[in-house]
């Protein structure tokens, strides 16, 4: 191929990536660019007694150097955006590429499925977390500027979350619009911060050499090993590069983050050490004396605009993740608002939304400052990090992807003693607002266990008592019932037998519709479907037929959108002469079943608060029929 028509060709694809990579700083850098805020200045907090001296600064600043380059360059961005799934990424998506039977096994083990919803279970955590620790520490640049202004920290940080939470709702398309250029502007500011403290300072760069991390551990012996875990939040908000694969893909993410995002933070942390070398006072505030005094309120602003973004964009991604769950099964089905019309993945969740608005809150006011949230967040985050590394480095080694495999395993098998470290640092935290996400993360696993558990027997109750087609068409045309004008759905969440819908409705009201559908809805563990995929039809007699759709769990299924494209395939519809039945199950706890006794209580109480079939469904209200059932469990 000439050169000339490989470069035209390339140029499209380079300018769609350059795009994509200025609009991923709004969305994917949030989090870990905000990180400057609290990261350097935790590991000179009282609590580890690490000395405010030149050697011990520069030790640090080689292990947050390392750090960004080992966990986030290296483990995140080099190999973990290589285990996607089908282009989506994030902890569940990596747990069903892991659980996808293959060859030689049948199935995966279950501790792969616990650890896999238990790091599901640490996001709803981190989206409590961050917003807290971010906002709280933008406000507390106030009390920099203005001693007095300390009293009006916490409450001007519980205004700003209110706020966040209450606009959740109206969607972030609008404001979307401005995160990039926003978090733009903000990670040159950190670059400048930081290079004017350098340049006045330039012996701070030694710190590359990494064997001054390994003195400084070996020089501070246990307290060394204790400030990992403040150390370790320089690299909090990597596994948001990750999660939002499926958003922007892997080059633009490359880019941003090796061209702007990694200069633009070693700048500023070597800033903040050049200023501790120069001034060991500062280490209480040094992201904000980095700044000349008249600079102080403006840096104030943009901090706080900045954590907003960074805390909307994690909140985001926990809607995002509960889509993801609901889909796959892990979760009751909840209200779920798209918030825009042409952005994928911009969803609402009403409930949650308050779950962590209260959390969020109530964090604020238990903890009162980030230095108190540091652990918790650590924890958090150094959890959630490691289980994504063995569950990758799992699906490396059975996938077999070929000679690349055997390097991508070599670098995650180099990474995991650094999660490790960092993990076992971080237990020190437990005690010390650490047990907070891992109670969250422990309450989300009984629930989505509960319910994936609870649905999996129901199912298995109902398909036992499920009539066979052939035998039901046999009795059917033995005494032909009556038969009344329109077309019937029968939504069936197993795709073999006659549901206990359409036994129930002709028992009692002794009519058949003139066509009858029996529709199941099947949820791939894919993130989309194609098209052409979609749509199964069996037909058990011309009036009779069973239609399977499946969906992908970044999908929402739309039962009139599928039967419109069953139009395709011979079928008719007619939204307004068509009548869809639902079951209304209602349970009867027995001895039965195996399930443990409270499981089954919080699976009725999960069952009875879930939204609605129909809603979920799309279905208009004034075209459903619902008929109660009682299974027994």
């Amino acid at each position: 191929m000439p050169v000339s028509a490989r470069n035209t060709s390339s140029q499209p694809l380079n300018r769609r990536s350059d795009v994509l990579a200025f609009i991923a700083l709004g969305v994917v850098f949030g989090d870990i660019g905000t990180s400057p805020l609290y990261a350097f200045r935790e590991c000179f907090s009282p609590k580890f007694g690490v000395a405010v001296t030149p050697d011990n600064i520069l030790g640090l600043l080689s292990l947050i150097l390392w750090a960004l380059i080992i966990v986030i360059s290296i483990k995140y961005v080099s190999v973990m955006l290589r285990a996607d799934n089908r282009g989506e990424g994030g902890v569940l998506a990596l747990l069903t590429l892991v659980l996808t039977p293959r060859k030689g096994r049948s199935r995966a083990h279950p501790l792969l499925l616990a650890i896999g919803i238990f790091g599901a279970g640490l996001f709803y955590g981190d989206g409590m977390i961050t917003p807290a620790i971010s906002v709280l520490s933008a406000t507390e640049g106030l009390q920099v500027a203005a001693p007095l202004l300390q009293p009006v920290v916490v409450p001007a940080a519980i205004v700003i979350l209110a706020l966040l939470f209450f606009f959740q709702g109206q969607g972030t398309q609008t404001v979307g619009g401005i995160f990039a250029p926003v978090m733009a502007v903000w990670f040159v500011v950190l670059a400048l911060l930081g290079f004017r403290w350098v340049i006045q300072v330039p012996e701070v760069l030694v710190a590359i050499n990494p064997l001054l991390a390994a003195d400084f551990l070996a020089r501070n012996h246990m307290a060394g090993f204790v400030v990992l875990a403040a150390a370790f939040l320089v690299v909090t908000g990597g596994e948001a590069l990750y999660t939002d694969l499926g958003h922007f893909g892997r080059a633009p993410i490359r880019i941003a983050w090796f061209t702007l995002v990694l200069p633009a933070l070693l700048l500023n942390y070597f800033g903040q050490g050049a200023l501790l070398i120069h001034n060991p006072e500062a280490a209480d505030h040094p992201f904000f004396l980095l700044a000349p005094s008249w600079a102080h309120y403006p840096m104030v602003a943009l901090a706080t605009i900045a954590t907003v973004i960074a805390s909307q964009a994690v909140i985001s991604g926990v809607f995002s993740v509960t889509r993801q769950a609901l889909q796959l099964g892990y979760l009751p089905r909840l209200e779920v608002r798209h918030s825009s019309s042409a952005k994928i993945g911009q969803v609402y969740v009403p409930a949650v939304n308050g779950i962590l608005a209260v959390g969020t809150v109530s964090l604020v006011l238990a903890f009162g400052s980030s230095s108190n949230l540091a652990g918790a967040y650590g924890v958090a985050i150094a959890t959630a990090m490691l289980i994504d590394t063995l569950l990758v480095i799992t699906l490396f080694l059975e996938k077999q992807w070929g000679w690349n495999t055997l390097a991508a395993v070599a670098a995650m098998v180099c990474v995991l003693p650094v999660d490790l470290a960092f993990s076992a640092a971080n237990l020190f935290k437990v005690a010390h607002g650490g047990w907070f996400p891992l109670a969250v993360a422990t309450a989300i696993y009984i629930v989505m266990t509960t319910w994936r558990e609870g649905r999996q027997v129901l199912s298995k109750r109902l398909r036992q008592e499920q009539m066979a087609v052939d035998d039901f068409l046999k009795a059917l045309s033995g005494h032909p019932p009556t038969r009344v004008p329109g077309t019937a759905v029968f939504m069936d969440r197993n795709a073999a037998g006659i549901p206990r819908t359409l036994l129930h409705n002709l028992k009692h009201n002794c009519v058949l519709h003139e066509c009858v559908i029996l529709l199941t809805v099947v949820i791939d563990e894919i993130p989309r479907v194609a098209r052409d995929e979609r749509i199964e039809i069996e037909k058990h007699a011309p009036d009779f037929v069973r239609l399977t759709a499946h969906c992908g769990f970044m999908e929402t299924p739309d039962v009139p959108a599928i039967l419109r494209q069953a139009e395709a395939y011979g079928m008719d519809y007619k939204p307004m002469e068509t009548t869809f039945f639902f079951a209304r199950e209602d349970l009867v706890l027995t001895g039965q079943s195996g399930i443990q006794p409270w499981r089954k209580y919080l699976f009725n109480a999960l069952m009875r608060n879930a939204e609605s079939a129909a809603h979920h469904f799309g279905i208009p209200p004034n075209r459903v029929i619902e008929i109660g059932a009682q299974i027994r469990i």
